[in-house]
């Protein structure tokens, strides 16, 4: 154990948090994306957890995957913030901490006493970071999902077909919040460098939901002209679709430039579709796409996509198989580049994740402590802040309100 620590401390000592501390009451997607990315960067992030758990632990189906995914590199401590042991413990807590992160409804924090403005004069520098379903305004009483904000945000709009809205594939506005949260407090903590006093930092669902469609909006300001669902819309480029191929497979291929046009006929020996003068430019491919494509996908409907890979990726032109994300988990890039990780779940089965999608020193940032068991450091922390034995076994209670 001893050796399995001092490993751990000197995987985290030459990361850029290493030091901070982190205090997390947070559950599902948003809060937890936060604590994580901090973590990853060498905080030491603690989750507060009721007694009987954070509920995002039990989940089925698509949920499934929320708690080991986003809450690697954390200690799990069991308080019940409904009595006064379990108040005293998070307070002190607290008081040794850098951040606060939270992601619970409006007005959970205030009943407990541990929102900002009850714990700034206890700890001045402090920075708070508060996940919500708005920024403050009309809509901030209101109940928000990510799936929520992408109906109201216009971003299942975009993603369906017309008439038929569609939310994204993944918990876009959770992450991404979550994401924004993090780098709200890494400029706090930076302007803290300067003022020695701490802040709240806000980051909402909806808010980041209407980030993601801004390239929409902006085009309507620009051209005047309402941006088309992604399914219906008339592409800039010519070729930037998905081919149904031999076998019943399927590639996305896209030929996006006049040169890479050039490049797609002499790969495939298409002569005489690049002598058309009706195909001459990308703008002309674009006005010819309703006998263009027609032609050019019974003409490679006879490859397979591995065949259409090989041919794409020697002559340098985008393509990209149809891949179910089960299979990245043997992605021959990711597994190369250690895009992947080996961790234990909280009920003992390994597994394997996937890390944060950058380099520092041109190493990924690992993973050094596994996704908590419930209470795991319960014992450990609460020593450190000074509770005796009996007191330690007293701190047993309810849980938080976990409504959003």
């Amino acid at each position: 154990m001893l050796e399995k620590n001092l490993n751990q401390s000197n995987m985290t000592r030459n990361l850029p948090y290493a030091g901070l501390r982190v205090v997390e009451f947070t559950h599902m997607v948003m809060g937890p994306t936060c604590g994580m990315m901090l973590a990853d960067l060498g905080a030491e992030v603690i989750k507060v957890e009721p007694i009987a758990g954070d509920n995002t632990r039990k989940l089925l189906g698509s949920g499934a995957g929320f708690f080991p995914t986003f809450n690697r590199n954390k200690k799990s401590l069991t308080l019940d913030l409904h009595t006064a042991l379990g108040k005293e413990a998070a307070l002190r807590l607290i008081a040794t901490a850098d951040i606060v992160s939270e992601n619970f409804k409006p007005g959970t924090m205030k009943k407990l006493g541990l929102d900002y403005d009850s714990l700034k004069t206890l700890n001045p520098r402090l920075i708070y970071v508060s996940h919500k379903g708005f920024l403050p305004g009309p809509y901030d009483h209101r109940t928000a999902l990510d799936e929520v904000v992408q109906m109201m945000g216009g971003l299942a709009y975009m993603t369906g077909r017309p008439g038929d809205p569609l939310r994204a594939g993944t918990s876009v506005n959770d992450i991404m919040g979550g994401m924004f949260g993090a780098m709200g407090a890494m400029a706090a903590l930076a302007a803290r460098e300067k003022t020695g006093i701490g802040q709240e930092v806000q980051s909402a669902l909806f808010e980041n939901n209407v980030f993601l469609v801004a390239q929409h909006m902006m085009q309507f300001s620009v051209t005047g002209k309402p941006a088309a669902p992604m399914p219906a819309r008339i592409s800039a480029w010519a070729i930037y679709d998905v081919f149904n191929v031999k076998d019943g497979e399927q590639i996305f291929l896209a030929v996006v430039s006049d040169t890479a046009w050039n490049l797609f006929c002499q790969a495939f020996g298409f002569d005489d579709l690049q002598r058309d003068e009706r195909l001459g430019s990308n703008n002309d491919r674009v006005r010819a796409r309703d006998w263009m494509m027609p032609l050019l996908r019974e003409r490679l409907a006879d490859f397979s996509a591995a065949e259409l890979s090989a041919v794409f990726e020697k002559y340098a032109l985008p393509f990209a198989p149809i891949t179910r994300p089960q299979d990245l988990m043997d992605d021959p890039h990711l597994l190369a580049n250690g895009g992947l990780a080996s961790i234990t779940l909280p009920d003992g089965r390994p597994s394997k994740t996937v890390l944060m999608p950058i380099t520092m020193g041109g190493k990924r940032l690992g993973v050094r402590l596994n996704p908590p068991k419930l209470g795991e450091h319960s014992a450990e922390l609460l020593t450190e802040l000074g509770f005796s034995a009996a007191d330690i076994h007293a701190l047993t209670g309810s849980a938080l309100d976990t409504k959003i």
